[in-house]
């Protein structure tokens, strides 16, 4: 049988050490529960330790990756954040979760609407507006601060600890609009593990005087966040919380399983 010869017209297929190297730690670190150290990179990736390093640093530079210098470990980024919505605003959250939202004000009478994490915000991609109820602030392509709203709080309550810690490393790094809502980590940890205690996040006028949500978080098959559906209605102490409490998470489970085959919904 006579050789085969590569063909001398094809076009040569450019070796980037360095890049492949990049998207194979990304990939790693997005496979993880929470942030690990670099040697576990080089030892698992069989990466030399000294190139794990530089590349660590300019991801890092990048905002792809942040450090977190009390434990030595490397997480996700906010840049990560940014591509993950990016995937998920095109293509196949907000199509398979428009139905599920659609279902929900329809059956709580109120307005809803799902969101993704975007850094330390939430950026909404479905909003379902109910009849003749109040304007909200949740357009699609509208952000907000995580930590002050119901779906921002359901997400960050399923991300590791060290993970938020990260995004809120101190006062400084939040925001306010209604003079509630947590001021700093310390209280934002209180909230979260009360949205870890009752399987859902709610919001009582942190983001808009006079309006409540109640929120639930969509997990991947690796139990990562990827998202959070929620409903907002005006406090007038008629409506129901625990009514949409549960068809919030249910919808939340559904919309997972839609997407991976399993679904859970709620904070952890």
């Amino acid at each position: 049988m006579p050789d085969i010869l590569p063909n001398p017209l094809a076009p040569a297929r450019p070796q980037v050490p360095a890049a492949e190297q990049t998207l194979r730690i990304l990939a790693f670190l997005a496979r993880q529960r929470g942030p690990v150290a670099a040697a576990t990179l080089a030892t698992q990736l069989g990466i030399p330790r000294s190139s794990v390093y530089h590349l660590l640093a300019t991801l890092e530079q990048h905002g792809f990756v942040v450090h977190v210098a009390s434990e030595r470990r490397w997480g996700l980024g906010t840049a990560a954040f940014e591509l993950a919505g990016g995937y998920a605003r095109q293509q196949p959250l907000a199509r398979l979760g428009r139905p599920l939202v659609a279902g929900l004000a329809d059956r709580t009478g109120e307005s809803a609407h799902l969101a993704v994490m975007t850094g330390s915000d939430v950026l909404y991609i479905v909003e379902e507006r109910a009849p003749r109820r109040p304007a909200l602030v949740t357009d699609v392509g509208v952000r907000l601060p995580a930590h002050l709203t119901a779906t921002g709080r359901a997400m960050l309550a399923a991300l590791p600890r060290e993970q938020v810690r990260a995004l809120y490393p101190d006062a400084a790094s939040f925001a306010d609009r209604t003079g509630r809502g947590p001021r700093g980590p310390g209280e934002l940890r209180e909230v979260l593990r009360q949205v870890r205690a009752a399987g859902h996040a709610t919001e009582d006028g942190e983001v808009t005087l006079g309006l409540r949500s109640v929120a639930a978080s969509v997990h991947d098959h690796t139990g990562w966040p990827v998202a959070a559906m929620a409903v907002t209605w005006p406090d007038d102490g008629v409506h129901d919380a625990e009514r949409f409490a549960a068809l919030v998470t249910d919808a939340a489970a559904e919309l997972g399983r839609r997407l991976y085959g399993s679904g859970v919904g709620g904070g952890r």
